[in-house]
């Protein structure tokens, strides 16, 4: 149940404001809520800061301290999210029994969807690096190395959060000259999972397309997964779920090859060969023979019906 009080909208602002936050065709981008928790250590605040200077200015942050166990009751995170129109969050808080603690989780229809509890190992900020760093709202390009991201239901859930909360606008076409920004995730052997950022530098090759460097610009995070709460398979796919009009009907006979050509097929009835007008050329000319053959074949045909008659 929602804990905020539905009111009726009494001035044409309120109601704009009302229906953007309705169920919309085509949503618009995830903003993200940066949270501190009560007691929150040096490095958790500082891994905060640098990530909201990477999805800046799609966020909101609570300046003040709060007092919230996500594990243990949702209903402060899910009034904060709705109230900032937040889908996703970012919960920082230490403890004596969890120290640098990074929770990371989303909301649909304003209810935790999935949460998981991150461990900060290892950390190097933004101001380790003393290099030159990318611009605000630029689109990073994900990768995600190692096959330990499809093999396990958490794995695969972390996977989506982390797409879900570095995601900008979908874009149909990029450039080479468009990246600019890398984020790398690499889960290793003792399943920690490595954060790293990379800028792209591209140098002088000799031929056309360039050579391409990766600079590491911050910020650098092991993190170690604790604990997990993912939403049932069932709800999981309640909220994937695309209206209609956006579904993408297949069409019958049309295929798409490796290299994106359209290729397709034409089914017609069955046709009498015989009976196909040709090009009228001397060479296919029926030769004298042929034509008495012909006659005589009607003639018999004609004396055949007048005795049946």
């Amino acid at each position: 149940m929602s804990l905020l009080r539905i009111k009726k909208p009494t001035t044409r602002k309120g109601k704009k404001i009302l229906l953007a936050r309705e169920p919309q065709l085509h949503e618009k981008v995830k903003n993200t809520l940066f949270i501190e928790g009560r007691k929150c250590s040096g490095d958790v605040k500082q891994a905060l800061k640098d990530l909201y200077h990477i999805k800046k200015p799609l966020c909101k942050v609570l300046t003040r301290s709060n007092d919230i166990s996500p594990f243990e009751d949702t209903s402060s995170l899910q009034y904060l999210s709705e109230k900032n129109d937040c889908t996703l969050f970012m919960f920082g808080s230490t403890s004596k029994k969890r120290p640098d603690n990074l929770v990371l989780g989303r909301m649909y229809e304003h209810e935790l969807l999935d949460m998981v509890e991150l461990g900060i190992k290892q950390y190097k900020g933004l101001q380790d690096f003393k290099n030159d760093k990318i611009g605000t709202c630029v689109k990073p390009c994900l990768v995600f190395n190692g096959p330990k991201w499809g093999q396990t239901e958490e794995y695969r859930r972390l996977k989506s959060l982390f797409i879900d909360a570095f995601h900008r606008d979908t874009v149909q076409a990029i450039r080479l000259q468009g990246i600019e920004h890398v984020l790398s995730f690499t889960v290793t052997d003792d399943n920690l999972v490595m954060l790293r950022s990379y800028k792209v530098l591209l140098k002088k090759s000799g031929h056309k397309t360039p050579r391409i460097e990766l600079t590491e610009i911050g910020p650098s995070i092991d993190f170690s997964i604790r604990r997990t709460k993912i939403a049932s398979d069932d709800l999981y796919k309640l909220s994937r779920k695309q209206p209609k009009q956006l579904r993408v009907t297949k069409k019958k006979n049309v295929t798409r090859d490796e290299l994106g050509n359209t290729h397709g097929r034409v089914h017609v009835g069955k046709q009498n060969v015989m009976k196909v007008q040709t090009r009228k050329v001397r060479a296919l000319r029926a030769t004298p023979e042929e034509k008495k053959a012909k006659r005589q074949l009607k003639k018999a045909e004609l004396r055949k019906a007048k005795a049946a008659a």
